[in-house]
């Protein structure tokens, strides 16, 4: 029995570990032919096995990487129809985050001990410029540069096709890092603006607010927040990156035909967006 992405040609980065290595394995066994693009080349080539997958490295915030490795893709599979905008990172160098989750410790702390709170959760005023373009870098730049180059292919293709952008729940709730709350807020203006922009061409183009999901990036997130986090869902605990991807791999079927400019939320009710 076919899947319901029989045929289709999909691209995804950062899908070599977490959430995009389980939207990638998805995709592929719905039907499609997957070419994943990560920093880590062999981890990208290593993620799906069988023939007609692709694995490639990748620099999503480098527009020339971009476009050199959508033309490897384009020469291999003659077009692309599916695109997941997930490479993600929610550190960078000096950015602050260090002394923002030792302040909301303290502070926590303080409040606990029935102390007039004196710490603060400082970020801002530890970015250093670096720190703040790398996340948006590769958050919101990298979510541009491959959609301007799957566009392309797509218009030059004229049939149409699926992108769809991994957002987060923080880009609501403004909770979490500055700069990853700030990109992943302007993932969802793209996303609007692009659906817009592009519905006259057959593309669509929606995204999923994932919450906090038991991936490789929440070992950067002190053990304290994880707890807080958890306790804080209604669902009482975490995502499985599966569950993202089986609302990816809706999104990019036919079976959300007259969805565009969506924002699909998986948060186990932590947030109701």
């Amino acid at each position: 029995m076919s899947g319901k992405l029989q045929g289709k040609r999909a691209v995804v980065t950062g899908g070599a570990q977490g959430i995009g290595k389980a939207i990638a394995e998805r995709l592929a066994a719905e039907g499609a032919r997957v070419a994943v693009l990560d920093m880590d080349e062999a981890a990208a080539k290593a993620t799906l096995a069988g023939e007609g997958h692709l694995g490639f490295a990748c620099d999503v915030s480098d527009s020339a990487s971009v476009d050199a490795v959508f033309a490897k893709v384009a020469d291999a599979f003659g077009g692309v129809d599916i695109l997941v905008n997930n490479a993600g990172t929610g550190r960078g160098p000096d950015d602050g985050s260090d002394q923002m989750y030792a302040g909301q410790a303290e502070r926590h702390a303080q409040i606990a001990r029935g102390e007039t709170p004196t710490a603060h959760p400082d970020q801002l005023i530890h970015m250093s410029d670096a720190g703040w373009h790398k996340v948006i870098g590769v958050n919101l730049d990298g979510a541009f540069f491959c959609s301007r180059a799957a566009v392309r292919l797509m218009a030059a293709g004229n049939h149409g096709g699926s992108i769809v952008n991994i957002a987060s729940t923080s880009a609501a709730s403004g909770e979490g890092p500055m700069h990853y709350v700030t990109s992943k807020a302007g993932v969802v203006g793209l996303t609007r603006g692009l659906a817009r922009e592009l519905s006259s061409r057959g593309i669509r183009v929606n995204a999923v607010h994932p919450g906090p999901t038991n991936t490789p990036i929440m070992q950067s997130v002190p053990d304290t927040m994880v707890q807080a986090m958890e306790a804080a869902i209604p669902l009482g605990r975490m995502a499985r990156p599966d569950e993202v991807a089986a609302a990816v791999a809706f999104l990019a079927s036919d079976d959300a035909s007259y969805a565009t400019g969506s924002v699909l939320t998986v948060n186990g009710g932590s947030y109701m967006v």
